[in-house]
């Protein structure tokens, strides 16, 4: 009988070596080397960009999306070669390195990194004081309050940052500990809306055209059904790629971003869902392909990809602090990779806001802020930036709110995960940024902006 049950727990044992074993080498590699490589670059940008604790922001960030896996991760940050690795249980180890003035970037295997040196930006001055403003106004105060507090510990906000500038003037700020108007935070999606502004100075220079197809080497093969694709198409998410950002950890987006070293050619060879035009599905697969068009036109380089965007973009705005980082090809990682303060993009917001115009210079073209914000379709979604028209249904897929309907019709915005929102109401002269690292952060970006307009109608006229 002991003889038979040591055979049947050892036959067990076995099956799940074998199992185990065969989801490793099929579904479960992919999954791990997401984690790690997510792990790894998330960490780089947090010692070598933000300059904020690692520890701290793998707690926050990572380790809630890996849920059971986290024990498991091993993370090293190397501050004298300037590099983190993480790996699972000693196997799928990822490396990230940091490049000045590039940020940091996921190297595949052991080999070289590119562009290694980087470069070493002029520095941009800031608009604003070195000090932090706070608010007069006991009402705005208190709405920013509310956006720091944890009213649930099961979901923290784990708010950042918020800025507020009113008529063009920072009028309240707020930060958490360890972080401030200097600390570049990862903005996500907000990249979408950095990728419509530099493809419009380019539009603007004469470089590119709205209605022409989008410049992509791979596409101009005779007969490929992404030759008919525009880059007005791409900037709308109507290309007819398909919805790349779904509910499972391995999907499109993860794929390109943390298991390809050509991102943009990732996103070049992915086949057409629909005919151009016909229908929007969220495309980070899209933007990364915006990407590369902006570098192609800038020089084909990271370094001159990134000069470019200081240069025409940044330096002008006072954006002291912004970076757009790149996959190994060079390629703006125009889809979610950029680093900023809420500073820096609250001066975005405010470029918007003045139709495209900054100290009397048109960085824009004329109608370029107009076309952000005109409708896509059927939906809430503009181009490169979200709407507030669409109250009847949801977003696809996300089953997620287009708009905040406490805020006024004319209000748009750019949004990003972990919410990220630079919120722009013209009506109001408003732009309010909110920034963090917030898994479940819900809608509370609306009540906020709706709480400080809700302020700012209670002062007396002056």
């Amino acid at each position: 009988m002991t003889t038979r049950i040591l055979k049947t727990i050892l036959g067990l044992v076995l099956f799940v070596v074998l199992m185990g074993a065969a989801w490793l080498g099929t579904a479960g590699r992919p999954l791990l080397l997401i984690a790690t490589g997510s792990t790894s670059q998330g960490l780089c940008e947090a010692a070598f960009v933000s300059h904020v604790d690692p520890d701290r922001v793998f707690r926050e960030q990572h380790a809630p999306q890996m849920r059971g896996l986290a024990w498991a991760v091993h993370r090293h940050v190397d501050r004298t070669r300037r590099e983190a690795r993480a790996s699972v249980l000693g196997a799928f180890g990822a490396r990230a390195a940091f490049r000045p003035g590039l940020g940091c970037l996921l190297v595949h295997g052991d080999g070289p990194v590119p562009e290694a040196a980087g470069f070493e930006p002029a520095p941009i001055a800031s608009p604003y004081p070195d000090r932090v403003v706070g608010s007069d106004d006991p009402a705005i105060r208190a709405a920013i309050d509310r956006a720091f507090a944890e009213p649930d510990p099961a979901h923290p906000r784990n708010t950042k940052a918020v800025v507020v500038l009113h008529d063009g003037r920072l009028i309240a700020e707020r930060y958490a500990p360890g972080y401030g108007p200097d600390t570049p935070i990862w903005t996500h999606s907000l990249t979408k809306s950095l990728s419509h502004a530099l493809i419009g100075i380019l539009v603007r220079e004469g470089k590119l055209r709205l209605d022409q197809p989008a410049p992509i080497p791979a596409w101009r093969r005779v007969g490929d059904p992404h030759g008919a694709v525009t880059v007005d198409q791409l900037l709308r998410m109507d290309s007819g790629l398909p919805f790349d950002e779904t509910d499972g950890v391995v999907n499109p987006l993860t794929r390109m971003a943390f298991l390809t070293r050509d991102i943009a050619g990732y996103a070049a060879g992915t086949p057409l869902a629909h005919p151009p035009g016909t229908h929007w599905a969220y495309g980070n697969l899209d933007y990364m392909l915006l990407g590369r068009v902006v570098t192609d036109a800038a020089g084909g380089s990271a370094v001159d990809a990134e000069r470019f965007a200081r240069r025409e973009l940044f330096a002008p705005l006072g954006m002291a602090h912004t970076v757009i980082q790149t996959d190994a090809t060079g390629s703006l990682a125009g889809f979610g990779g950029s680093y900023g303060t809420a500073r820096d993009f609250a001066r975005f917001g405010q470029l918007y806001l003045d139709d495209g115009v900054v100290d009397g210079r048109r960085i824009l073209p004329e109608g370029w802020v107009a076309y952000s914000h005109s409708q896509t379709l059927d939906t809430g979604y503009g181009a490169g930036f979200w709407l507030n028209i669409k109250h009847d249904t949801r977003v696809p897929v996300w089953n997620a709110p287009w708009g905040m309907p406490q805020l006024p019709r004319d209000m748009y915005y750019a949004r990003g995960a972990f919410g990220q929102y630079v919120v722009i109401v013209p009506s109001e002269k408003l732009v309010v940024v909110r920034m963090g690292i917030s898994l479940d952060y819900g809608d509370h970006t609306g009540d906020l902006v709706a709480a400080i307009i809700q302020a700012l109608h209670a002062r007396p006229s002056s």
